[in-house]
């Protein structure tokens, strides 16, 4: 039998953005999500000057570079970058559980400022290994932070924010790529002196937030359910909510604390054998999937060839390509704004639907291009407008319902689990991609659109609503699904404190899940 014990209270003030609370987010955020981004983007405009360097040092060493040689560094130079973002997220468990949400980001800036040092070397000391091992330890970065930011700010921030903080990890990631995007610019940074500067600038911000982020609060809700430090977690709390009166907030904790003292801290294996979190599981990694198989690499894989297709000139195309990257920020930082009152599920429907709609036009377009003499700009307006969908739904929402819909015990394994599934499917495409579009050409969106429905219709048809929801509103979505029996019992919660003793603290639900055996 699997016990499950929520708390819903009426007349709970609404949480408010204060200066700890939002200094703590764009610290993190800079910090760990901007160097994702960053280095998501970095290699592709100084590519050039990066393969002539490889050649040169291959041909030093008294050997001759064949292009199938020259292709195979330079995939392993992008790919182990997805393949240490999957490695990354198989720590995230066991480093948030031993060391804390606020702890595992400052120790994961050692596979920031590491790799940064060796890539800034690389050409001094002639070798392209290390860049190529670089570019794995930041993706071991990478994933972590993916995974633990939204985590860490989940827990920060209050309920009725939980939707626009969590969305301010993806705003910094998109404004890393688009800050790589202008250093890539050839007068800036993307030319032969400069790329081994720009690969080294990675570390700066790791650097910042191993200075600023010990002055701010751990997350209350770790060290009161699994440290049992009290103290420290009212601490926080004061802190972060402007305000002494935190009772509440640690009562629910408490209630949550209480509920899963007979689970402790589950595993992957274990999460995969509970009936009572199966489609929470289930829907994360569908979700995750949709996202990376949806068609957003090729997007900007072809982005290049259409722009030049359409008339823009070989050296302006950067700039276009900037003009896109700052359209994939403006809408992301929309979402910040809008998640709030449209809600997580609406913006996701939105998002995967006009994926689905772009995929299908740019097909048409692609197919018409050297038909028809407008055509291409048609393909370059369903870029743009993929762009847009994707960044605000699949891109901003996903590691906030992942947040939201799994409580203290599952949550640093279903996020070990979703950033496994989203960064395997991220090397999935890198490594299949130029096979797919070699043999169906510009048919291969066909493909990314039919996943993009197929996750509309999931999305639509089993995630709920969890906007400003407590725990017992989200047990009680998911339980018919997960074949839960939900049986809620009023009780009295007397507590020391007078304020508990009052009839608005005595108004305390317990949901007991009981799972048919």
């Amino acid at each position: 039998m699997e016990k499950d014990i929520f708390v819903e209270k009426q007349g709970e003030r609404k949480g408010r953005l204060t200066l700890v609370l939002a200094l703590a987010t764009l610290i993190s955020a800079f910090g760990s999500s901007f160097q994702y981004g960053y280095n998501v983007a970095v290699v592709n405009s100084p590519a050039p000057d990066m393969q002539n360097f490889y050649t040169s040092v291959y041909e030093s060493r008294n050997a001759t570079v064949t292009d199938n040689v020259l292709t195979l560094l330079w995939s392993l130079t992008v790919s182990m970058y997805p393949l240490g973002g999957f490695f990354g997220s198989l720590m995230v468990a066991p480093l948030v559980n031993n060391f804390g949400r606020k702890g595992t980001l400052l120790f994961n800036n050692i596979f920031s400022i590491v790799p940064a040092i060796m890539m800034g070397i690389s050409e001094v000391v002639g070798s392209f290994e290390i860049i190529i091992v670089a570019r794995f330890l930041v993706g071991i970065c990478a994933g972590l932070s993916s995974n633990v930011v939204p985590m860490y700010l989940g827990e920060l921030a209050p309920k009725n924010l939980r939707g626009a903080v969590g969305i301010v990890p993806q705003l910094f990631i998109t404004v890393g790529i688009l800050v790589a995007q202008v250093f890539g610019f050839r007068s800036i940074l993307g030319n032969a002196e400069g790329w081994p500067i720009m690969l080294a600038l990675t570390g700066i911000p790791a650097v910042l937030e191993l200075f600023l982020l010990p002055f701010f609060p751990e997350s209350p809700r770790y060290m009161l359910i699994q440290k049992g430090d009290e103290k420290n977690a009212r601490k926080a709390l004061h802190r972060l909510r402007g305000w002494q009166d935190v009772d509440e907030e640690l009562q629910e904790m408490r209630l949550e604390e209480q509920s899963e003292q007979a689970e402790g801290q589950l595993s992957v294996f274990t999460l995969f054998t509970l009936r009572s979190l199966r489609w929470q599981l289930v829907s994360i990694i569908i979700m995750n999937m949709g996202q990376q198989l949806s068609g957003v690499n090729a997007i900007y894989y072809y982005a290049d060839s259409i722009f030049s297709s359409a008339g823009v000139k070989d050296n302006d195309v950067q700039y276009v390509t900037v003009g896109t990257g700052s359209v994939n920020v403006l809408m992301t930082l929309a979402a910040v704004f809008i998640v709030e009152t449209s809600g997580r599920k609406l913006l996701l429907l939105i998002g995967f639907g006009i994926c689905c709609a772009a995929c299908v036009i740019l097909t048409v377009a692609l197919s018409l291009q050297n038909t028809l003499q407008w055509m291409p700009y048609v393909s370059i307006a369903c870029i743009i407008i993929y762009v847009i969908g994707h960044a605000i739904g699949p891109s901003s929402v996903l590691t906030v319902i992942t947040n939201e819909i799994f409580r203290q015990s599952s949550r640093p394994a279903a996020f070990m689990v979703a950033g496994s599934v989203h960064w395997l499917s991220n090397f999935i495409v890198g490594l299949v991609f130029p096979f797919l579009e070699k043999g169906l050409g510009a048919y291969s969106f066909i493909i990314f659109a039919f996943i993009c429905l197929a996750t509309f219709i999931y999305i639509w048809v089993v995630i709920p609503e969890t906007k400003n929801t407590t725990f017992l509103e989200i047990s009680k979505l998911f339980a018919a699904r997960n074949k839960v029996e939900i049986v809620v019992e009023a009780e009295e919660h007397k507590m020391k404190d007078p304020k508990w003793a009052s009839p608005e603290g005595q108004a305390a639900f317990e949901l007991l899940g009981h799972q048919n055996m």
